[in-house]
């Protein structure tokens, strides 16, 4: 019985290894790009664009440079554009969070840091944020910048450092709240 197994795996093998062997790959001299490697190097350049995944947990601040919660989803439309920021507000850890719908082109994302407000004697006016590239609502390449002096490190992180949206943080509380439906 264990002799009939073995010869049974042996042309099983012997099979399978005369169709692999069958299998030739055809050899091209021809050195043009096919369309796919064309397709695949376009798509792989994405110059200026932001990772949705970063987006998650971005601190939201008001013009006064007052941090009013962070965005805790983007919801698309059908076609792929992001339509509505969902924006946490208050809580602690996440518990007792008032989540709020704001419309996407209404949030004007910063790649520098925000100014720092503190004591005077540190070179900073209170209230006020540095010169930075800002963009409002999605990052295509189209928008109008406010200026143009944005430094490598900033640019190649691959999302902003913080969105600004003009409200405080109680009129975002008093907005109704979202809430995601089954």
């Amino acid at each position: 019985m264990l002799m009939k197994s073995i010869a049974a795996g042996l042309a099983g093998t012997a099979l399978l290894a005369t169709v692999a062997f069958a299998q030739n790959p055809t050899a091209t001299t021809d050195k043009s790009p096919t369309a796919a490697t064309t397709a695949t190097t376009t798509t792989t350049t994405a110059s200026g664009e932001w990772r949705a995944s970063k987006m998650a947990g971005l601190k939201i601040y008001n013009d006064a440079n007052e941090s009013i919660g962070s965005i805790n989803d983007l919801l698309m439309d059908k076609s792929g554009a992001v339509k509505i920021a969902v924006i946490g507000v208050g809580g602690f850890l996440g518990m007792g969070e008032h989540l709020v719908a704001v419309p996407y082109e209404k949030l004007k994302f910063v790649n520098e840091a925000v100014a720092y407000t503190g004591a005077a004697g540190t070179g900073a006016t209170p209230g006020t944020r540095p010169a930075a590239t800002t963009t409002t609502g999605a990052a295509t390449g189209t928008e109008k910048t406010t200026t143009t002096t944005t430094t490598a490190s900033s640019s190649s992180k691959w999302y902003p450092d913080h969105a600004v949206f003009n409200a405080t943080k109680d009129e975002l509380k008093n907005m109704p709240e979202f809430k995601y439906s089954e």
